[in-house]
């Protein structure tokens, strides 16, 4: 059976959602974020970057979000449920797998590392001088960078009712993530079909089912 080695608020809750959407027999391992946000050390057990997303299924240890939603959607969509026939449909869809995490999420990671320099665990004497210096390269650099990318990801939704095309994808599920991290880190607010399409994904049934077994994303 699948494991899933489930951190909580982390990129694993689309995972549980795809095994949702399939309707995948799965079991859940779960690892708690110590106090410094961090994975704890016993994720290193199970791969040696000891982060998360990762899974066993039958003695393979699959890492990183991208990959997994392609081995899983791949073995068990028997369904074909997620499939897509039409070629440029396909090409989308796998452009929006690896845009989410190769261009919108390390801007977003920053974001969140530069908002917490002038907090534990800086030095309380350095903080301020880390609040400013955070403030400085948000306000001069990554703002403007996501603000760019918020705009991009509208533009397509404005004509596209999923991230490939006419249709629900594995596309939609990579997205999920960096879209809600946009809502509470991006530079501004979703934009409505952003918004629009962020409210549709989460009316699906097989979202509450992940959220209900892996808990609720908070991300700030």
């Amino acid at each position: 059976m699948i494991t899933v080695h489930h951190l909580n608020n982390s990129r694993s809750q689309r995972v549980l959602w795809l095994l949702e959407e399939l309707e995948v027999p799965y079991q859940i391992k779960r690892y708690q974020r110590e106090e410094s946000m961090l994975a704890p050390e016993a994720l290193k057990k199970v791969h040696p970057l000891g982060k998360s997303p990762v899974i066993t299924d039958e003695n393979r240890v699959i890492a990183e979000s991208g990959a997994i939603i392609e081995y899983l959607a791949g073995k068990y969509d028997k369904e074909y449920r997620l499939k897509l026939s039409d070629v440029d449909e396909e090409l989308q869809s796998r452009y929006w797998l690896h845009y989410a995490e190769g261009s919108l999420m390390p801007l977003l990671v920053m974001k969140l590392i530069f908002s917490r320099m002038g907090k534990p665990p800086v030095p309380w004497l350095l903080r301020p001088v880390g609040a400013a210096f955070g403030k400085g390269v948000q306000k001069g650099y990554l703002d403007k960078q996501i603000a760019t990318h918020q705009q991009f990801i509208e533009q397509h939704l404005a004509t596209h009712p999923w991230f490939a095309g006419q249709h629900f994808s594995i596309a939609d599920i990579q997205m999920s993530f960096p879209v809600q991290a946009l809502a509470t880190r991006g530079a501004t607010e979703l934009q409505p079909h952003t918004r629009g399409w962020l409210e549709k994904i989460q009316a699906r049934a097989a979202w509450h089912r992940a959220i209900a077994q892996g808990g609720e994303l908070t991300l700030s």
